[in-house]
């Protein structure tokens, strides 16, 4: 049985045990984190693995389950590295000729007078969104200029703390009724996607934010083939084994807004057939 070590025990885990089971895999839960461990003493044997599914989302820790393993990953450390780093793809693809949403770095501390030169470029409202976040954490949307530089002022002080390392943020136009799209890839080949909706009262509400952690569902879809053309070329650019892209849609127009390199695998049944038979294939072949 080819013995395949997952960096954590969440919903991805519990969903793919025993799918690649059935296929000969064997996917087993480590972990260096919530706890207390002896660097000479791995709470497992680090010998009984053969590949590692996606790097750690804690580096720190993950660097130690990386020394305890010394196995290949599917997706490793610079995989999730650079996909963690929304400027930094968003770069990335706009050099490789793919569509993305204008935007503007902003590394604090920034100038005042450049903060105004940034939200001046957009149309209002424009979204404010940390660099290297997850699930819509401490996204915004500002609708004028105090609002915009009160945002700033507020990550200019989180920022000011020496503790923190990733000091910038992005400016991005907003896209309003976009339809947001989650397409996975893996080994160059589309696999399923998601299509994520508000629920009509959310929208009522005001709320605008896609993510699935805050509230909106995730509908299995057969999406455009121009959109997943685009994902394909996005994984293809960014050179990411299994790639979570999120896709953007307003009018005719389509757009990479993220990437995920550790993404969540959903229920089966938004994924094409043969997902599984793909990503068995795809870790034994990482070995």
């Amino acid at each position: 049985m080819f013995r395949l070590a997952f960096a954590n025990a969440a919903e991805t885990f519990e969903r793919v045990r025993d799918p690649l089971a059935e296929r000969g895999v064997d996917a087993v839960a480590v972990s260096a984190t919530r706890g207390a461990y002896d660097l000479g003493d791995p709470p497992f044997d680090p010998d009984a693995f053969d590949a590692g599914f996606v790097f750690p989302g804690r580096l720190m820790e993950g660097g130690v389950l990386d020394a305890w393993l010394a196995v290949p990953w599917l997706n490793d450390r610079g995989a999730v590295l650079a996909s963690r780093n929304k400027a930094g793809t968003l770069a990335a693809l706009r050099a490789a000729g793919l569509p993305v949403p204008e935007t503007v770095l902003v590394s604090n501390p920034a100038p005042e007078a450049d903060l105004v030169a940034a939200f001046e470029r957009f149309e209002a409202p424009v979204v404010v969104k940390p660099n290297s976040t997850t699930r819509g954490v401490g996204v915004a949307k500002a609708h004028d200029l105090d609002s915009f530089l009160g945002i700033c002022d507020y990550l200019d002080l989180v920022h000011d703390y020496r503790a923190t390392r990733d000091r910038s943020f992005l400016v991005q136009e907003y896209l309003p009724d976009a339809r947001d799209y989650r397409v996975m890839v893996l080994d160059g080949e589309v696999v399923g996607a998601v299509e994520r909706r508000l629920p009509p009262d959310a929208l009522a509400a005001g709320q605008w934010k896609h993510n699935v952690h805050r509230g909106a569902t995730a509908a299995g879809v057969d999406p455009d083939p121009a959109v997943t053309d685009l994902a394909r070329r996005a994984a293809d650019a960014l050179g990411i084994r299994f790639l979570g892209v999120d896709v953007l849609v307003t009018g005719a127009r389509a757009v990479v807004s993220e990437t995920n390199a550790r993404p969540t695998v959903d229920d089966d049944e938004k994924y094409d057939a043969g997902f599984y038979d793909r990503l068995a294939a795809a870790v034994r072949a990482t070995a």
